[in-house]
């Protein structure tokens, strides 16, 4: 109300004196007078007359802090405050978002400890300095039924960030967004261009020789490292296309070790078992070598060091710890099918699935952004239930189940820069979504409030 008045009429809505809210210092002051000091402490502050000298500073020095406080922020947000800032800084700032935040990481690197101690290390400390030679922008925006964060990164040097955005131009592989399915709780997709990972890399060393009285050195090194590195056959081995996806949460029971003691102290150790989440999961990748991925798993079943835990079963290999009932994961699989590398925590998860439109959407989100993910939150909360036993946490686990949305991110090159895009959707009746987090907020500090019961004496 005080802010639809402050748009009306340009100023604050007049408060009467007897309905004028209570300060801090208000707060403190009838606190003592509600509960005065026992007579045992006052005894003791009558006798310790320094004690009361200290605790009389103390509160004058927190009126003055409490004054000081208040003025400072009435008088930011009574005026038309504004700071003189660089247009170059302001260049992907979007007036019509709520919230825009501006930030140099290369001279917050440079200007913390660790890049001093790197002085030592010349070559690294110039190197990681010329990498994180960047700037971010994001616009954040809080509507009707969404939160909406926008960044927008962008390398200092234009030739290195040429070099970063034709790494986010990679081919779209759709075969690994048909892993998806109607039950998946989150995924997380990739499809960059794994050979142009290797010119960028060349580009940030080269821009260290920019300045540099090595720069004939540095030049040489690159040169060196492009003849002894085989990018065209690394990149088929890593083209640069994956996906993360986690399909369920299941209970397992699981053995644990606690410790109890006697009257007199005397530690035993006690086997026990509790109720754990496992996730269900898979990592899948493409691959143009599929006899190099094969070689690989096969080494691992026959050395003589590995094949205790790593076993060959069909057309799938096998990891499984020997005598590990206090694991979350029983076993892992991996295998390589149709140009895909998997690692999964269940066969099942192996194969085309069949999909919802819902599910479609996101799989051609997958496949269509350099980085895209999705997190189902009511999903996820239903899985986590097991988690959550003691009552207080169980009142804010059944509230935040009800309440909890849908998080979506892409990521993609756009002209000189890169955009990543975060969507969290909210899912109650607040009546907007930055109400809806403030509406949050209050009910789990309801929640926490102690009773009536428990505070009276």
């Amino acid at each position: 109300k005080d802010i639809q008045y402050l748009k009306k009429h340009h100023k604050y809505p007049e408060v009467k004196e007897e309905e004028k809210r209570k300060t801090t210092m208000d707060y403190y002051e009838e606190s003592l007078k509600n509960n005065p000091p026992k007579e045992e402490e006052e005894e003791y502050y009558e006798e310790n007359n320094y004690q009361k000298i200290a605790d009389s500073l103390e509160i004058e020095d927190f009126k003055i802090v409490s004054k000081l406080a208040e003025t400072s922020f009435d008088e930011i947000f009574s005026s038309n405050f504004k700071i003189d800032v660089p247009a170059e800084k302001m260049k992907f700032r979007d007036a019509k978002s709520d919230v825009f935040v501006y930030t140099d990481f290369g001279q917050f690197y440079q200007q913390n400890e660790i890049y001093y101690k790197l002085r030592a290390f010349h070559f690294w400390k110039n190197y990681l300095g010329k990498m994180y030679d960047s700037h971010s922008a994001y616009n954040l925006y809080f509507e009707k039924d969404k939160v909406r964060l926008v960044n927008h990164y962008q390398h200092k040097n234009p030739t290195v960030q040429k070099s970063v955005s034709e790494v986010y131009k990679g081919k779209s592989n759709k075969n690994l967004a048909k892993l998806l399915s109607d039950k998946s709780i989150a995924f997380y997709a990739m499809n960059v261009d794994g050979y142009k990972s290797f010119d960028m890399m060349y580009d940030l060393i080269q821009n260290i020789g920019e300045d540099e009285e090595y720069q004939k050195e540095i030049s040489l090194m690159v040169e060196t490292m492009k003849i002894a590195l085989d990018e065209k056959a690394i990149s088929k081995i890593l083209p640069g296309n994956a996906i993360f996806i986690l399909d369920d949460l299941t209970p397992k029971k699981v053995e644990y070790t606690d410790y109890e003691y006697d009257e007199d102290y005397n530690e035993k150790a006690v086997q026990k078992t509790k109720e754990v989440v496992m996730p269900d999961f898979t990592f899948a990748f493409a691959t143009e070598n599929e006899n190099y991925w094969k070689r690989v798993f096969e080494m691992f079943s026959t050395n003589k060091e590995t094949k205790k835990n790593f076993v060959k079963k069909g057309e799938f290999y096998s990891f499984k710890e020997k005598n590990n009932s206090s694991s979350e994961i029983d076993e892992l699989f991996f295998t390589v099918k149709n140009g895909i590398v998997f690692m999964t925590t269940s066969t099942k998860n192996i194969g085309e699935k069949k999909q919802s439109e819902t599910t479609r959407k996101w799989a051609k989100d997958a496949a269509k952004h350099s980085l895209s993910g999705r997190l189902d939150g009511k999903k996820l909360m239903d899985g986590l239930d097991k988690e959550f036993t003691d009552i207080n946490d169980r009142k804010k686990y059944n509230f935040f189940r009800k309440n909890v949305g849908e998080i979506t991110y892409k990521t993609n090159a756009k002209g000189d820069s890169i955009e990543s895009e975060v969507i969290y959707n909210i899912n109650n009746s607040s009546e907007n979504s930055l109400m809806y987090f403030i509406d949050m907020f209050d009910e789990f500090a309801r929640i926490d409030a102690p009773k009536k019961s428990e505070t009276e004496f």
